[in-house]
């Protein structure tokens, strides 16, 4: 009778009150503030309980789940595969941006503004199905490192917001990554690295069209951006395709201050959890003047919106899931 007792209790006590859910998260305010509201909206004795279906988390990638600098992992992917391509057919170098793509001079590329980064991305994303694309994503992340750190790209994940994912599913929470990367290629990796299927990831797209090839209907990713999934474009994708205002959202950048303030102006209990970027030790220190996920306004107001204002340096024990 014992041992059927005890065999009850541990199937009907949720995972996280048996081990600390957040390992990698030090005792200070932040983890205090996410892990009270976490509770709050899970029990159902409190006023600020939410039921299982409207538990929805939407988290940016970039600079949030994993890193991003010098520049945004997705536009080393393309400058990499632009440069394989051309091997192949050299014609394809038809601007000088391509062609300082191709030979891996990041600078003069990023000099030639939003009309060059379309470049590369048309040229190395474009052209192909789905499938072969996210193929190529998969075998330039197995094969491809940080310059900086010598990680594999996918093992510069951040290990608190893992961990933090993780506990809000235990806890009947619906994870979704809401990113400015290209929604192909991040589909590729979220669910292994994150524990995000496919369908619970959105993000920015290009045109594609239906072609047939061999006999079979295919879906071809085409030249354009059919949707940027950034500032305000955020909310307006989250609405179309979750079709619920999120509880909890959680960035790093004034790109994502859109999502983060709509999903905290709802009504019931809310909650915005922002990344500052604080460990020049461990990782990278940057904010306001920083080209790569700039953060003026998620400071300055975040705080009045009462977000928890997460200081790596000082919150997170730990950085990367690969060595640290």
């Amino acid at each position: 009778m014992l041992r059927l007792a005890c065999a009850v209790i541990v199937a009907t006590v949720p995972l996280a009150t048996w081990a600390d859910p957040l390992p990698s998260w030090n005792n200070t305010e932040a983890r205090n503030r996410i892990t009270a509201f976490v509770e709050a909206v899970t029990d159902p004795t409190n006023s600020d309980y939410v039921t299982p279906s409207d538990r929805i988390a939407v988290f940016d990638n970039d600079g949030t789940l994993w890193a991003e600098q010098p520049v945004y992992f997705q536009f080393i992917f393309a400058v990499d595969r632009l440069a394989e391509l051309a091997q192949q057919d050299p014609a394809i170098l038809t601007t000088p941006a391509l062609q300082a793509a191709a030979d891996g001079d990041l600078a003069t590329v990023l000099q030639g503004g939003h009309d060059a980064l379309i470049e590369v991305v048309n040229a190395s994303h474009s052209g192909t199905s789905v499938d072969e694309f996210q193929a190529a994503v998969a075998d330039w992340l197995d094969k491809s490192q940080h310059a900086d750190t010598g990680l594999p790209y996918n093992e510069m994940t951040y290990q608190p917001m893992v961990e933090l994912l993780r506990y809000l599913r235990d806890e009947g929470f619906k994870t979704y990554i809401v990113s400015g990367g290209g929604i192909h290629f991040m589909r590729v990796f979220a669910e292994d690295a994150y524990g995000i299927p496919p369908e619970q990831v959105l993000g920015t797209y290009g045109n594609s069209v239906i072609e047939d090839v061999d006999g079979v209907p295919t879906v071809i990713k085409a030249p354009g951006i059919a949707f940027i999934d950034d500032k305000e474009g955020k909310p307006i994708n989250i609405e179309r395709t979750i079709g619920k205002r999120p509880i909890l959202a959680g960035g790093n950048s004034d790109g994502d201050f859109a999502m983060m303030e709509w999903t905290t102006a709802g009504e019931g209990p809310r909650l915005g959890v922002l990344i500052h970027h604080t460990d020049a030790d461990r990782e990278w220190a940057y904010d306001r003047d920083s080209p790569i996920g700039q953060l003026v306004d998620g400071l300055d107001k975040g705080p009045t919106m009462g977000w928890v204002i997460v200081d790596m340096a000082q919150d997170w024990s730990r950085i990367y899931t690969g060595a640290n």
